[in-house]
């Protein structure tokens, strides 16, 4: 079962922490959702016939978009693809722009996830991070899609943020947990080199939280919901029973997806694709494939992804499934380096299967880093 993924990159102002392609060219939205509609068709083959399961449209601002023209999209897939299996269809939505008439119109268009940007609750970091709404409209706009109907929410929050005190990261986590949404995903603050704060801090305007206090919100993030009931299934995401993200799980398992619009990407298990990463140079090619850029990834490559994708997860990685696809020299390799990481206790093994404890999450990158294959 494959995945499909539309990046739509409008939005109407720029967010000081996003590192994601968006631009806020709205007078091209009519042309480039004509030629995502155009590529869906195209790229049909990518898939191979496989039945589509999941279906995301991300962003950039998707909410920017109308019921309408968010369904036409839908819609195109439904005309070109098998969707039999069609089980997922999330909108990523800014809480300012989810009225109930919108809301209700979604819901008609076939959207039974949605995944509300909140990031937080407290108006002054909104105001620092650039958002657009404050936090009476994110409680509303939750409030809004389940009188809409929607029974699958996700909201995204940001610790991290070096003014928030840990006070106030339990009550932004609170408040998000009696809402009463299905799913949580939070995200450490990231500062990177081309957005606003990445200049910020190059300029000694802007001062990173103190790893201490990083933890501390993490451990209250992880106990607050899973005290609640929410699974920790992924380094940042957290469900309810039966309300894991299946789209993000075609990215850790290794399923087939592909990706339209600019800057989107695509995977199969050995190549990889993109688009251009800009509005106008997306507008100006064909949808056909050789104008994508490419990679294939090396056996070694795509043996340190799938460490890298398992490890990420509360399951782990599995040694059985590592011999099966890379074979032993490569299941040998893995638990030669494994011995350190199980005596310090930042790898854990049970069974055939190797994880990361929560709470040695925030180095996670370190440890997988080290567990690569490297010629």
């Amino acid at each position: 079962m494959a995945g499909i993924y539309i990046h739509i990159p409008f939005c109407k102002s720029k967010c000081h922490y996003c590192d994601f392609y968006s631009c806020t060219l709205l007078a091209k939205k009519e042309a480039v959702l004509a030629a995502v509609a155009d590529e869906l068709a195209c790229r049909a083959g990518f898939l191979q016939g496989e039945p589509v399961r999941t279906v995301y449209v991300g962003g950039g601002t998707p909410s920017l978009c109308t019921p309408s023209e968010l369904g036409a999209l839908i819609g195109r897939i439904r005309d070109v693809y098998d969707v039999s299996g069609l089980q997922e269809v999330t909108v990523e939505a800014n809480p300012d722009d989810l009225t109930a008439d919108w809301l209700t119109a979604l819901r008609v268009e076939g959207v039974n996830r949605l995944s509300i940007g909140i990031q937080s609750f407290i108006d002054r970091d909104l105001r620092w991070m650039h958002r657009r709404h404050d936090a009476a409209s994110a409680v509303r706009a939750v409030g809004e899609a389940q009188r809409a109907g929607f029974e699958n929410l996700t909201v995204d929050l940001i610790y991290g943020i070096p003014q928030m005190s840990l006070a106030e990261w339990e009550q932004n986590v609170g408040q998000a947990i009696r809402l009463g949404v299905q799913h949580i995903s939070a995200y450490h603050l990231s500062v990177e080199p081309g957005t606003v704060f990445g200049k910020r801090l190059r300029r000694g305007a802007l001062r990173e939280i103190d790893p201490e206090r990083s933890v501390a919100q993490y451990r209250l993030l992880h106990e607050m919901l899973t005290g609640a009931g929410f699974e920790h299934y992924e380094i940042s995401n957290f469900a309810r029973t039966g309300f894991r993200s299946q789209h993000n799980g075609n990215y850790w398992n290794g399923t087939r997806y592909l990706g339209v619009g600019p800057s989107a990407h695509s995977f199969d298990g050995a190549l990889r694709q993109w688009n251009a990463a800009d509005v106008r140079l997306y507008l100006e090619r064909e949808p056909r494939q050789e104008h994508f850029e490419s990679e294939t990834l090396s056996e070694h490559a795509a043996y340190n992804e799938f460490v890298m994708t398992s490890l990420r997860t509360a399951s782990g990685l599995d040694a059985d499934v590592l011999e099966r696809r890379f074979g032993a020299r490569k299941l040998q390799y893995f638990t030669r380096l494994a011995v350190k990481f199980l005596a310090e206790g930042t790898l854990v093994r049970t069974g055939s299967a190797y994880r990361i404890p929560f709470e040695h999450y925030l180095i996670s990158d370190t440890v997988i880093s080290d567990l690569f294959y490297v010629e």
